[in-house]
């Protein structure tokens, strides 16, 4: 079976069980509701004031079970993070469901980001597939996985909307586009999910970090963000409400404070949007330590009043920093801590603990069949690394590899680096199981192709070019070679933020070293945010941009390098020219003096093939206008030709539902696919609004020779936004839509709404 039919073989047998149990479930959805409401109100009525502040405490595993023993007894824990031990954690349960008063069990969490067992690539790099269902299919088996082991709450998906790429958490979230984000965090939801949260194969999703925390100042982590509202509710909230919509059962504040707010003290998102406008009936966590840290950012001058703070604002359990469940409760109320804040915090966490079905299953099966690094997991990592991969350059055709080539020179730190190509938050990754492009490459080409292999330099910081005329020499007997660059995993991630963006250590220069030899090179980028590699694309003849891509990462790199596989993925963010361009995003506003493109500048700055000047931001004297490479960017083996756009109507009303088609041809020989994208733009409105949107995508398989019309039903209501007078509405006017193969490219049809 090839790996696209088991992976759709994967997907089907999902979805049918879904579809065979979605009528009953929905009949008897608000009858299920009802009676886990009434079960919450009858326990809620039974607890102490410290019982309830107690189930609003999260607090990390230890190594010694005895030292959260009576804790756990007293019924001072309702949370337990960073716990994989099935044995442990039944001991955990049996101490809380046995043995406490009350018999609730404990809720376990663990940070699986984009897999637990099986790793997948990191988010980012799953954003770049522009396929939902590998993000559905990823957090469910990541689910299976992890729930086996006892996990049922994940700290994922993360949808801040990000455009800076100096910021280190980039690498976890979809990018910098709105609606894919929001596509991709639903996705997740539902893949973590599942159909119902009682299956104890099911995750309690927890989205993040609301929110803003992607749009920190200078991309430092942690670092504050001064968005204003319409801003907000146009550009960062939405993936979240869509996240919502999808049923996530959890929400996280993040660290930032915006406007000197900070979000776990602030009751306009958690209260008035969160509960008020969206109706959200889970419940709030707070991101590691932020209730402590309202005394460190000078909203509150003690723990005690910041944990009032927080409670009264809408936090429903605290993460590690335990002041809510170790402080005298006459001290707490003295602070200002609501009675009735607490009874509510509780009443949203007992819901989501009956709704996972803990009461009736708290423990975990040690005597089932293990679900970890199933063949259908293997094959869905494999697909997702394989669609996340961009190639970027292709220069005379280089790839994929010719049968005609019979030598291969191998080098790069990331070539052989299991560990690294996992990427950021991948605790239970292990390496022993991750197949590298060296051995992938060996294994399977091995016995058609001579397979030389120099790693030159040890690791991606190595700043030693002793090996430099050795790999030199090597790649004048080779016909063709490979260089895989980029990040250690550790450069990436919470915390690991960059003023530069260049490839660090000494591999620039060996690059450099290497395009000097007439034999053709490849470089494959393999790293967690778009990177400054201008310098390092010219001098490649062809670069595929690989974003940490997992445990299967090393084998759907040796099939798209040798053709067995073809690249389709698009960049799920612009990748800057240099550093001081940042941020830079395709969904900019006009400005009131735009480039007009033919400013002179200090260097030649040619536009990338298929990409032309915006004309609608201004510029760089040393950098230009645009980035090296725009949202929606990514080749093929073959190329697409696309027809102009069709309207089902040049004149619409606000209720209407717009159909736009256009034709696109396979002009290749190689049959691949295609991400199709759809963009709007709003011409003139109350506010600027952003010179394009991303509205629909799709991806569309398409034979050489063959001609297929794409198209897309948008509904008029989604080009509502949030006006001057600050109501979501669709304003009457004239727009532009494309269809085009990324975001800088294609030609505009007119229509107008009523």
């Amino acid at each position: 079976m090839t790996i696209k039919k088991t992976l759709s073989a994967f997907a089907v047998g999902l979805l049918f069980a879904s579809c065979a149990s979605d009528g009953a479930h929905q009949t008897a959805l608000s009858e299920q509701d009802t009676h886990i409401e009434a079960r919450v109100d009858s326990l809620v009525s039974l607890l102490s004031f410290e019982e309830k502040l107690g189930q609003m405490n999260q607090i990390s595993s230890v190594a010694n079970l005895e030292e959260i023993t009576q804790l756990v007894k007293d019924g001072k824990v309702g949370s337990i993070l960073n716990e994989v031990d099935p044995v442990r954690i039944n001991a955990l349960q049996h101490m809380a469901v046995e043995q406490s008063k009350h018999h609730i069990p404990i809720l376990i969490g663990r940070d699986v980001i984009h897999g637990f067992k099986t790793i997948f690539p990191i988010p980012i790099g799953q954003a770049a597939t522009f396929n939902p269902e590998i993000a559905r299919i990823g957090a469910r088996v990541a689910s299976i996985e992890a729930t086996a082991a006892g996990v049922r709450w994940t700290f994922s998906p993360m949808v801040d909307i990000a455009r800076d790429a100096r910021w280190g958490r980039i690498a976890e979230g979809y990018g910098e586009d709105v609606y894919l984000t929001s596509v991709m965090g639903a996705a997740t939801v539902r893949g973590y999910q599942g159909d119902d949260l009682a299956d104890p194969a099911s995750m309690a999703a927890c989205v993040k970090h609301f929110v803003g925390y992607g749009a920190c100042e200078s991309g430092r982590d942690y670092n504050s963000t001064f968005i204003p509202e319409r801003v907000l509710r146009n550009v960062y909230l939405p993936p979240f409400k869509a996240s919502v919509d999808a049923g996530a059962a959890t929400i996280m504040t993040s660290f930032n404070d915006n406007d000197g707010i900070p979000s776990s003290a602030n009751p306009f998102i958690l209260k008035t949007v969160l509960r008020d406008e969206w109706n959200f009936n889970g419940f709030v966590v707070t991101d590691w330590g932020t209730i402590a840290e309202l005394v460190v950012h000078g909203v509150a001058p003690d723990k005690l009043t910041a944990a009032a703070m927080a409670v009264n604002a809408g936090v429903d359990m605290e993460m590690a920093s335990w002041v809510l469940a170790t402080n005298p409760v006459d001290k707490l109320i003295e602070k200002g801590l609501s009675k009735s804040a607490v009874d509510e915090a509780v009443r949203n966490v007992l819901r989501v603990k009956f709704k996972l079905g803990l009461f009736e299953n708290p423990y975990v099966d040690v005597h089932k069949a293990s679900m970890m690094y199933a063949p259908t997991s293997l094959a869905a990592a494999k697909e997702a690394a394989i669609e996340s991969a961009i190639l970027i350059k292709n220069k005379n055709n280089v790839l994929p590899i010719k049968s005609s080539v019979k030598r291969i020179l191998v080098v790069g730190p990331m070539a052989d680096a299991p560990y690294e190509q996992m990427g950021t938050w991948a605790f239970d990754g292990e390496e022993s199981h991750t197949v590298t492009p060296l051995a992938a490459l060996r294994k399977q080409y091995g016995d058609r192709v001579k397979i030389d292999y120099m790693p030159v330099l040890s690791y991606s910081r190595d700043r030693s070019t002793r090996g430099f005329s050795a790999a030199v020499a090597a790649a004048r007997r080779a016909d063709v070679v490979i260089a895989f660059v980029g990040e250690e995993a550790i450069l990436s991630g919470e915390a690991h933020s960059l003023a530069n963006l260049d490839l660090v250590g000494a591999q620039g220069d060996m690059i450099e070293a290497l395009s000097k030899v007439k034999t053709p090179l490849v470089s494959v980028v393999i790293a967690g945010r778009p990177l400054t590699i201008e310098k390092q694309l010219n001098e490649s003849d062809a670069m595929l941009y690989s974003f940490h891509p997992g445990t299967m990462g090393g084998p759907a790199l040796a099939e798209l390098l040798m053709g067995d596989a073809v690249p389709s993925g698009k960049t799920p963010l612009s990748f800057p020219r240099m550093v001081g361009q940042v941020p830079i995003y395709y969904n900019h506003h006009n400005t009131g003096r735009p480039s007009n493109g033919h400013e002179q500048l200090l260097y030649d700055i040619p536009l990338k093939p298929g990409q032309t000047s915006t004309g609608c931001r201004s510029f760089y004297l040393d950098a230009g206008e645009t980035p090296l490479l725009p949202f929606g960017y990514g080749l093929s083996y073959t190329t697409f030709e696309y027809g102009p756009v069709h309207l089902s109507a040049t004149t619409l009303g606000k209720d209407d539902v717009l159909k736009l088609t256009a034709r696109v041809k396979n002009t290749g020989k190689i049959k691949a696919t295609e991400v199709v994208q759809l963009y709007i733009q709003d011409r003139c409105a109350s506010v600027t609004r952003p010179v394009k949107e991303l509205k629909r995508f799709a991806r569309v398989s398409i034979a050489p020779g063959e001609t297929k019309n794409v198209e897309f039903e948008l509904p008029i209501s989604e080009l509502a936004f949030w006006t001057r007078d600050m109501k979501h509405e669709v304003e009457a006017g004239e727009f532009r839509a494309w269809i085009a193969p990324n975001s800088a490219s294609g030609q505009p049809v007119n229509f107008v709404v009523q």
